[in-house]
C-alpha cells in the first residue's frame, strides 16, 4: 500500500489545515519511494485546494550508499 493522501495539519507554518499529497513512486533498490510530495491547504470539504500549494518537494537521482 502507498501513501497517495494524509490529512494533518502544519503547526510549523501557522497551523493551516494540509492535504499532503505523494505521488510519481519509483522503485530504487526494491524500495518504492515517492518522488513528488505536495502539500496544499485543505478546504472545508477536506479536500486539497490545489490553487494554494503551501509545500512542494521534487526528489531525482536518487540513490542509497
Amino acid at each position: 500500500m502507498t501513501l497517495r493522501c494524509h490529512d494533518c495539519r502544519v503547526n510549523i507554518a501557522g497551523g493551516f489545515a494540509a492535504a499532503q499529497l505523494a505521488s510519481d513512486h519509483v522503485r530504487v533498490y526494491g524500495i518504492v519511494l515517492p518522488t513528488k510530495r505536495r502539500a496544499d491547504t485543505r478546504g472545508p470539504d477536506r479536500r486539497p485546494v490545489l490553487s494554494m500549494q503551501m509545500v512542494w518537494i521534487d526528489l531525482s537521482d536518487i540513490r542509497f550508499t
